[in-house]
């Protein structure tokens, strides 16, 4: 019952900025929504290379309980990996600016 109460309250705060608005209505330009692509796109970039990065971490941590001797190869992997799955992010952050500023 409480979240009930509490999502009505959600809902009714999310409500309250459509009634301080013009009559004349919204009016938004291609700019903003490039903006708004920009910031969604990097946003789930940054969380699946994130998902990504946590896998191949314990994947080289299990990988090393298994295999101690083989430490240090898979450290050497495991640095490579991430940083491929890092300028996965780093790429998108270009690509969200560059659409964004023109």
């Amino acid at each position: 019952m409480v979240n009930k109460k509490m999502l009505l309250l959600l809902f009714l705060m999310a409500a309250i900025p459509m009634f301080a608005q013009t009559p004349g209505g919204i009016t938004i330009g291609a700019g903003e929504i490039k903006f708004i692509g920009g910031v969604i796109g990097m946003g789930l970039a940054s969380g699946l290379c994130g998902l990504g990065q946590g896998r191949a971490a314990a994947a080289a941590a299990e990988a090393t309980a298994r295999n101690p001797g083989a430490s240090g190869k898979v450290l050497i992997v495991m640095i490579l990996g991430l940083a491929l799955i890092e300028s996965l992010a780093i790429y998108t952050l270009i690509i969200a600016l560059q659409s964004t500023a023109k």
